[in-house]
């Protein structure tokens, strides 16, 4: 990767990772003193959590797009971007994704599903506290995740 292209590809990422941060920032504030019966805030963090799944994802298109350019449009492809984000491709790229953060993402992502599925459907305090924690948990996962790769294109040590 030239040194330009490369300048303005982290610029990407940190930008879109700035965009999760936000998302993280109004989950951390609006998870502060949540009670099971508070129905309008447990919709807002089920929404909060849906955008940060949707914010990181963005993420690991504009990787995906930047190496191997092919995201295909199947119907498995949210789980596929994920498996292949933990994956290091010889010679073309490092894995993006730990372990951790890709466990949390697949998690996240069926909340997702679920969320833009239910139509009509109530959100239960138990199935959103375990996500809220889940998603709590990726944003510091997520930054390691993210500067670790970008030290690894930078150096090409992969």
């Amino acid at each position: 990767m030239e040194k330009n292209q490369l300048i303005i590809f982290k610029s990407d990422l940190y930008a879109q990772l700035g965009l999760v941060k936000i998302i993280y920032q109004k989950l951390v504030e609006r998870s502060n003193n949540l009670e099971p019966n508070d129905i309008i805030r447990l919709e807002s963090i089920a929404y909060q959590i849906h955008n940060l799944y949707n914010a990181t994802e963005d993420l690991m298109k504009t990787i995906a797009t930047q190496f191997e350019n092919n995201i295909s449009d199947s119907s498995q492809w949210h789980s596929i971007l994920i498996q292949r984000m933990s994956q290091e491709i010889p010679e073309v790229r490092p894995a993006f994704l730990s372990l951790e953060s890709s466990n949390i993402l697949n998690g996240l992502r069926g909340f997702r599903h679920f969320f833009r599925h239910a139509y009509g459907t109530n959100i239960e305090y138990t199935q959103l506290k375990t996500n809220l924690d889940k998603a709590l948990n990726l944003v510091p996962v997520l930054e390691d995740d993210l500067g670790k790769f970008i030290q690894k294109i930078s150096t090409k040590t992969f």
